[in-house]
């Protein structure tokens, strides 16, 4: 517990309007969009890196845990604070504060959320084109904690591709710049992109400096239709290896296109497997030739039904259907769960068809959908938590899709992080002496464990 001592120091850095210790704003503070619980002492709203910098510098002395926090979109419980102490809120810190489209950069805070960065550029006729599923809601500074991804990952990569420099307060209170503005810079270690993915537990973000890609002049959408899984997987595994690179291509799954049907009035076609593919170029007629490619690799896999988007109502309808998969499986059931694996492109056939198998060995109703272009599959779990035979054989049926992504040569995550969630697969993914590596990272720029203590296996 915080005593009343440092409670008044915290106060005079922030002032009385940035800090509460009320039950209610705890009790707000203590889960994520998951779930996971952890209910903090006390939580304050900075403004500056220079409070920031002083909040640390008393937690450093005093020992107490400091939790960074932005919008708590986040899956994995990163941002509970499951040991007490401080939940530090980011979402004061919110401005853009510039755009240079002369050096294709954009200076922001990590308090900005994303969509209100895209609504900046787009007039500019730029993009940050990293388009995580929770756009409208997640902050630049949350998607750089977990290197979020996103929808357009397949063509344009994931938050560390557009990372060129950070403000960071370690928790000794320094405050440290890394990186260049530059597009290359070979300078010295890479400490940018050993915070980015870092959780906030080696530094508080307080600056980030982004490159910035031109929208694309063109788009073609198109939805496949399949009776089977698996035949879907292997037509994304051709596609991306037939030298066409989709913006999109999103895998929707019968359970969470039978939902959204239920929850919308989009009447999309109930079948196995749906994928959603986007191409785009700097004309209609560069968009259109590489999807006529990929719409033949989709017809040699047995799709049984192409339709091309004609109009921009028809393409926001596809897209509205593909961001509305988290609310409308929510609904589903009592509980949800949202998992995040990737594998190398060639065997997201096996994890497909290893994944059904697992789904049906435990008699679980899983609304799947993935970013499949690189790989990342996302199923969500409906199920009630309450009804504990029920919940142990979801635990299971997460365990065995764990081990089935990392024996096919993939990861944990793609893009969600590891948090509390996944903490004890670490060693699954990692080998004991990057592990050790990790830890002894963590101890030298954090020797006292004071940010975001208990996420990541960093504590051996």
């Amino acid at each position: 517990m915080l005593d009343e001592r440092i409670k008044r120091e915290l106060r005079a850095i922030v002032g009385e309007e940035n800090y509460s210790d009320s039950l209610i704003d705890m009790i707000s503070y203590s889960y994520d969009a998951m779930g996971s619980k952890g209910k903090p002492d006390c939580a304050v709203w900075v403004e500056s890196a220079e409070q920031v910098s002083e909040i640390l510098k008393i937690a450093n002395r005093e020992g107490f845990p400091v939790t960074p926090r932005a919008a708590g979109t986040g899956i994995c419980g990163m941002a509970v604070p499951v040991r007490g102490g401080l939940v530090m809120d980011v979402m004061k810190m919110n401005r853009v504060l510039e755009i240079s489209i002369e050096d294709r950069v954009a200076v922001v805070q990590p308090g900005l959320v994303y969509a209100d960065l895209q609504k900046k550029l787009a007039p500019l006729g730029f993009t940050l084109p990293t388009e995580p599923g929770s756009s409208i809601a997640s902050t630049i500074g949350g998607n750089v904690a977990t290197n979020a991804g996103g929808v357009k990952g397949a063509k344009y990569g994931v938050t560390k591709d557009y990372v060129l420099a950070l403000e960071v307060v370690l928790a000794d209170g320094r405050i440290m710049r890394t990186g260049t503005r530059t597009m290359k810079t070979s300078s010295g270690y890479d400490l940018t992109h050993l915070f980015v993915g870092s959780e906030g537990t080696l530094g508080v973000v307080t600056e980030i400096t982004l490159k910035i890609h031109p929208l694309p002049q063109a788009t073609t959408t198109v939805m496949g239709l399949f009776d089977k899984l698996e035949e879907a997987g292997r037509a994304v595994s051709q596609v991306m290896s037939s030298g066409v690179i989709p913006s999109v291509m999103e895998v929707m799954g019968r359970h969470l296109l039978e939902a959204i049907n239920q929850n919308t009035n989009l009447n999309l076609p109930v079948v196995e497997t749906m994928l959603l593919v986007e191409t785009d170029g700097y004309t209609q007629a560069e968009a259109d030739a590489q999807m006529a490619k990929v719409v033949e690799i989709f017809k040699k896999n047995n799709s049984f039904e192409i339709k091309w988007a004609k109009t921009a109502r028809e393409r926001d309808d596809l897209w509205t259907a593909r961001k509305s998969t988290y609310p409308v499986s929510a609904r589903i059931n009592n509980n949800l769960i949202v998992e995040d694996v990737t594998v190398p492109m060639s065997k997201l056939p096996d994890l497909f068809r290893g994944f059904e198998e697992i789904i049906d060995k435990y008699s679980l109703v899983v609304a799947m959908c993935a970013h499949a272009g690189d790989g990342n599959f996302h199923p969500l779990v409906a199920y009630n938590a309450s009804d504990h035979e029920e919940a142990e054989r979801v635990e299971r049926a997460m365990d065995e899709l764990f081990r089935l992504a990392i024996g096919l040569g993939g990861t944990l995550t793609g893009e969600h992080g590891i948090g509390l969630v996944k903490a004890r697969y670490m060693s699954l993914e990692h080998d004991p002496v990057a592990l050790d590596l990790m830890r002894t990272l963590k101890k030298t720029l954090d020797p006292n464990n004071i940010l975001n203590p208990g996420k990541m296996a960093l504590e051996a």
